[in-house]
């Protein structure tokens, strides 16, 4: 892969914005900093990112992709109240236990659980919780 400056300055926005950005919410930084950069010029580039594997595309069906810096095996959770995305570990060790009778090669694998976050599900229970009188 080839260097360019606008490559190097959308890597920098998907280190730096560390919530899973979208395209549009990695332009709208960049462009601050490279006037005259354009919104396919990120896209095409994420695209390279991914391709040379030095970003992760995280699919949320429904929903625009987001872009994660971090290369190792995990997963996301998409929280379909909020709209955050975290990431998930999960045991590899299971995940593998069950591909039963598999005769390819597993390299990689992208999940994405859907669900609320930790945030959204302790704002939910703390409305359900009965008020208690005050003596």
């Amino acid at each position: 892969m080839r260097y360019s400056k606008q490559r190097e300055l959308v890597m920098q926005q998907v280190e730096a914005l560390q919530d899973h950005p979208t395209a549009e919410e990695i332009y709208e930084n960049a462009v601050k900093q490279c006037p005259g950069l354009s919104l396919g010029t990120v896209y095409r580039n994420l695209n390279s990112l991914v391709e040379a594997g030095r970003i992760r595309r995280v699919p949320i069906p429904g929903q625009a992709d987001r872009f994660d810096h971090t290369l190792r095996w995990h997963s996301h959770l998409y929280c379909t109240e909020c709209g955050e995305v975290s990431d998930v570990m999960l045991d590899g060790t299971m995940l593998q236990g069950l591909l039963k009778d598999q005769q390819a090669e597993i390299k990689d694998c992208v999940m994405t659980l859907l669900g609320r976050c930790p945030r959204c599900v302790g704002a939910a229970e703390q409305k359900a919780a009965p008020v208690q009188p005050e003596e």
